[in-house]
């Protein structure tokens, strides 16, 4: 799949949106190749609004590329049980492929447990101990975290041989921080990850070919703390003191320093929702 790209001076534009439609277009082709339609199970528990945007979203796509959606909407008082329940019958249901479980839940449920529960077959989230240990393993059958599996597509669309690369990884979650260090580690970089404790967190990142800042506080990369030439992907999301969205990066000064970023919004987001199809199809042909 080729990059979709737009220049700017000489920094490129990493355009998440084309190369996520991109990889839609091949996801619907595999998908009308497929004899069993990929079900998706969307389990949504209490009022978030920005959840249910997410999860509209995702049916959204799922319609888009063939693949059946499944919803179990429950009430904000859900008990734990209750939705252990729901992930059990998604869990023996032949016709659902991928389990998803919108996060984050109400206080009141333990949402790690229940993450866990799900089959790891149906785990498109990635993130079961099972899917989790093969992706350190190098295990190429398990399903991968969709963010950071979305963050190394745009990477390699603009930096195919990643050897000896030094990568920075700010942030370590669960979610993201910790797949995205295997998954840059397993294309042979070399991989520090940066977190809360980091010292000198600027002259890290100034040593990085490569970096991914998911951090969650907005524009704390520094034009200063980038590498002339290095890629830049930022993964946050946040509002701006202007009421803008922004990422973690000052995008207006990395414009100066990177060779490659993405934007926010239009990088990194939809190929999320994209490489959750994706995960959802791989499953399906694997249950098969």
């Amino acid at each position: 799949m080729e990059a979709a790209l737009d220049n700017i001076d000489s920094t490129t534009i990493i355009d998440g949106k084309a190369i996520a439609a991109q990889l839609r277009e091949d996801l619907a082709a595999q998908v009308a190749d497929m004899d069993t339609k990929p079900g998706l199970a969307v389990i949504l528990v209490g009022d978030d609004p920005a959840s249910h945007v997410y999860v509209r979203n995702k049916i959204k796509a799922c319609e888009k590329v063939g693949i059946k959606s499944y919803e179990a909407r429950m009430p904000e008082k859900a008990t734990q049980a209750e939705i252990a329940a729901e992930i059990q019958a998604f869990n023996d249901n032949k016709n659902v492929h991928g389990i998803l479980l919108q996060l984050p839940v109400p206080g009141h449920l333990d949402s790690d447990a229940l993450v866990q529960m799900i089959d790891p077959a149906k785990d498109v989230d990635g993130l079961s101990f099972i899917n989790q240990g093969k992706l350190i393993a190098g295990d190429k059958s398990g399903l991968v975290p969709c963010t950071p599996q979305g963050s190394m597509m745009l990477i390699r669309s603009v930096r195919d041989d990643l050897s000896g690369l030094n990568a920075v990884v700010i942030g370590r979650s669960l979610l993201f921080g910790k797949p995205m260090a295997q998954l840059l580690l397993a294309a042979n970089c070399t991989v520090t990850m940066a977190h809360s404790r980091t010292k000198d967190l600027e002259s890290v990142c100034r040593n990085a070919d490569i970096i991914v800042a998911a951090v969650g506080r907005a524009k704390m990369v520094k034009e200063s703390w980038i590498k002339p030439g290095a890629v830049v992907i930022d993964v946050g999301i946040n509002r701006g003191e202007d009421g803008k969205l922004c990422g973690d990066v000052d995008y207006d000064g990395a414009l100066n320093a990177a060779s490659a970023i993405t934007p926010v919004p239009g990088g990194v987001g939809p190929m999320t929702i994209a490489c959750l199809l994706q995960n959802t199809i791989k499953a399906a042909k694997a249950s098969s």
